[in-house]
C-alpha cells in the first residue's frame, strides 16, 4: 500500500480536525452567520471563499475565540470544545495569521515569537528554548528567518513567516490564514504556497481565506463557499473550475477576465521625466522615475507594495508636494510645490484619484454618502447656491449616482462608515470617473473588494478609456495588473525596473523584475528575492538587479 492511499485512508477514518454545526452569530439585526456547519479534514488545506460580507471573517473570529457564536457547537479532533478566547483557541491548537500582522514592530523575531507564550518570570530560558525551536522549524518548513531581525526590518514576507512561527511554536495543528498573499509578489507567493504544502505533509490542517481563485485552484484540497451569512456549498477543488466558485458566491454568473477591445492610444497626455521624491527621514523614494501615458490607454504599476508606487500617486495627485523633475499634463507643465501643485490644482487641471486607502484618503467615514461625493470638489460652482452649497441638488446628484454604480444600499443619507468596503469602493470611483478627468490615477481598485464589485469596477475602467482617456493604474495584484492594462511598467525601489505588454509578457519574468532582478538568477527566485529585499530595507544596493 502507497504513502499517499495511507494518508488518504486515515483522513477518510479519522474524525475531522474541525467541525462546526449550526453556528449562528448576529451583531443587532445584521444576521452574520445563520446555522453554519462545515466539516474540515485533518492534513487537509480547505478553502473558504465569499463575497465582502459574506460572514468568513465572522466565523473565523468565532473559531478563534474573538466572538462567541448565539448558537452552536464547535467540535476539534471530534470534541465539543468551548472557545471563549484567543488563549482557549491556542491550547486547543489553532492558530491564526491575520491579514494585517499582529507584530511588535521594535521586538525581534525571537521576542515576538515568545511573546505571551513565556515559560517563566526568567526571560532567558525562555528565549534559549525559543531559538533551539526556531532554528527546527524554520528547517522543516522552509520558513528562513533570521531569529534576531527586528520586525521593522524585514519584509512583508518575512514578517508573515514570523506569524506562521508565532503558530507553530505555540504547537499549532490548525492554521487559519486570511488573505496571505495580498502583498506578496507571485515568487513569493510560490513560496508561501511551498510551505503550507510542507505543513499539510506533516498532517497540519490549514484554513484559507481569500477573494483569488487561482489560488484556490492551486492550493486548496476542498473549497467552502459563503454568500449572505449562509454556506452554499463545500466542494472538492478537483472537481469544480473558477467560474462555478464565482456563481456559488455572487449567484449568478461572473466574467473572470476583463473584456476589452485592444486600445487606440491618441496623443500623450501625462509626460513624467526624471521624478524623484525624498521623504523626511532622507530616503530616495522615488529615483528618476520617467513615463508617458496616451489618451486611450491604461498604464500598469506592477509591484510589491511600498516601492515607489504610493509615492507616485501622491505627486501626481497633489498629496507630495516636495518632488524634483518635469511633470506636463496635455503639453502644460504642473507644478510641484506650493499651492499650485496641491490637490486641488490637480483636480482643476483634469486629473481624478481614487486613492490607494478609500478610508483614510478617499473618504471621510462619519459624513453620509452625499457629502463624500462632494469631497474635494466641494468648490465646484456647480455645487453652490449663493453663499452655501446646494445640499438639495448633491442629494440628488448621489442618488443617480448610486443607481449608476449600483451602491447598496441606495441611501444617499447613510454614513460612509455604515457600507461595506466594496460599496465605499464604488462611491469613490462613481465621484472621481463621473467627473469626466483628461487621467485617471486608480490605486488598488479592488483591495478588499468582492468578486461581484471588481467586475463592476473594471468595466468602468475599461469604459473611461474606451471614451478616449489616459488612466493610470497601480495595483498588487499582478493579475489585476494582466487584464486590465494596454502597458506595464514594473517598480522596484522607487526605479522603473522596464515596461512589457501584458500581451506577450511573463508572469514569471514580472515577478522577478517585481523584485528587482533582471534576467534569470543562478539560484532560487525566492533567496535571490529575499537577498534584494533586505539589501533595500538596509539601505543598499540590491546585489541581484
Amino acid at each position: 500500500m502507497t504513502g499517499a492511499t495511507q494518508t488518504e485512508e486515515r483522513q477518510a477514518t479519522a474524525a475531522p480536525a474541525i467541525e462546526l454545526r449550526g453556528i449562528s452569530k448576529a451583531f443587532g439585526p445584521v444576521q452574520a452567520n445563520k446555522d453554519i456547519s462545515i466539516s474540515v479534514k485533518k492534513g487537509t488545506i480547505h478553502g473558504i471563499i465569499g463575497e465582502n460580507g459574506a460572514g468568513k471573517s465572522t466565523l473565523m473570529s468565532i473559531l478563534y475565540g474573538f466572538y462567541k457564536a448565539d448558537r452552536g457547537e464547535i467540535l476539534i479532533d471530534g470534541k465539543p470544545t468551548s472557545i471563549p478566547d484567543s488563549q482557549a483557541a491556542i491550547a486547543a491548537g489553532i492558530g491564526m495569521v491575520f491579514q494585517h500582522f499582529k507584530l511588535v514592530e521594535n521586538f525581534t523575531v525571537l521576542e515576538n515569537v515568545i511573546l505571551g507564550a513565556e515559560d517563566g518570570p526568567l526571560l532567558r530560558p525562555s528565549l534559549a528554548k525559543a531559538r533551539r525551536s526556531l532554528t527546527d522549524l524554520s528547517r522543516e518548513y522552509e520558513l528562513n528567518v533570521d531569529p534576531d531581525a527586528v520586525i521593522e526590518q524585514l519584509s512583508v514576507g518575512h514578517q508573515q513567516r514570523v506569524e506562521i512561527l508565532k503558530a507553530l511554536y505555540r504547537q499549532a495543528e490548525i492554521l487559519i490564514l486570511d488573505e496571505p498573499t495580498g502583498v506578496l509578489t507571485p515568487a513569493e507567493a510560490d513560496h508561501l504556497f511551498r510551505i503550507l504544502d510542507n505543513l499539510r505533509k506533516e498532517g497540519k490542517t490549514v484554513i484559507l481565506i481569500t477573494h483569488k481563485l487561482r489560488e484556490i485552484m492551486e492550493i486548496t484540497d476542498t473549497v467552502s463557499v459563503m454568500r449572505r451569512g449562509e454556506m452554499t456549498a463545500t466542494v472538492k477543488t478537483a472537481e469544480t473550475s473558477p467560474e462555478e466558485l464565482a456563481e456559488l458566491m455572487v449567484g449568478r454568473k461572473v466574467l473572470l477576465r476583463v473584456d476589452k477591445k485592444p486600445a487606440t492610444p491618441g496623443e500623450t497626455v501625462l509626460s513624467v521625466k526624471n521624478l524623484k521624491v525624498t521623504d523626511g527621514q532622507g530616503v530616495e523614494r522615488l529615483r528618476g522615475i520617467s513615463l508617458d501615458i496616451k489618451a486611450g490607454e491604461i498604464l500598469g504599476i506592477a509591484g510589491v507594495a511600498g516601492n515607489g508606487q504610493s509615492e507616485l500617486m501622491q505627486v501626481l495627485g497633489g498629496q507630495i508636494l516636495n518632488a524634483k523633475g518635469e511633470i506636463t499634463l496635455n503639453g502644460q507643465p504642473l507644478a510641484l510645490s506650493g499651492h499650485s501643485a496641491d490637490g486641488m490644482a490637480r483636480r482643476a487641471a483634469g486629473i481624478a484619484h481614487v486613492p490607494e486607502d478609500r478610508q483614510r484618503e478617499g473618504l471621510i467615514m462619519d459624513f453620509a454618502a452625499w457629502e463624500n461625493v462632494a469631497f474635494g470638489y466641494h468648490r465646484d460652482p456647480a455645487y453652490q447656491k449663493g453663499l452655501l452649497m446646494d445640499n438639495a441638488g448633491l442629494l440628488r446628484e448621489t442618488e443617480g449616482k448610486m443607481e449608476r454604480f449600483d451602491v447598496r444600499p441606495p441611501n444617499p443619507r447613510l454614513a460612509a462608515k455604515n457600507f461595506s468596503g466594496g460599496n465605499q469602493q464604488k462611491i469613490v470611483v462613481a465621484r472621481e470617473i463621473e467627473r469626466n478627468p483628461d487621467l485617471l490615477l486608480v490605486g488598488q481598485p479592488t483591495r478588499g473588494v468582492d468578486i461581484g464589485a471588481i467586475e463592476f469596477i473594471h468595466q468602468e475602467i475599461v469604459r473611461l478609456r474606451d471614451q478616449g482617456k489616459a488612466i493610470l493604474l497601480v495595483s498588487v495584484e499582478l493579475d489585476e495588473i494582466m487584464s486590465l492594462s494596454d502597458r506595464v511598467a514594473v517598480m522596484f525601489d522607487g526605479s522603473i525596473m522596464g515596461f512589457r505588454d501584458p500581451a506577450t509578457a511573463d508572469e514569471r519574468e514580472l515577478g522577478l523584475l517585481m523584485a528587482g532582478i533582471e534576467g534569470e538568477p543562478d539560484q532560487p527566485a525566492w533567496k535571490a528575492i529575499e537577498e534584494n529585499m533586505k539589501a533595500v530595507e538596509d539601505g543598499g544596493t540590491p546585489p541581484n538587479g
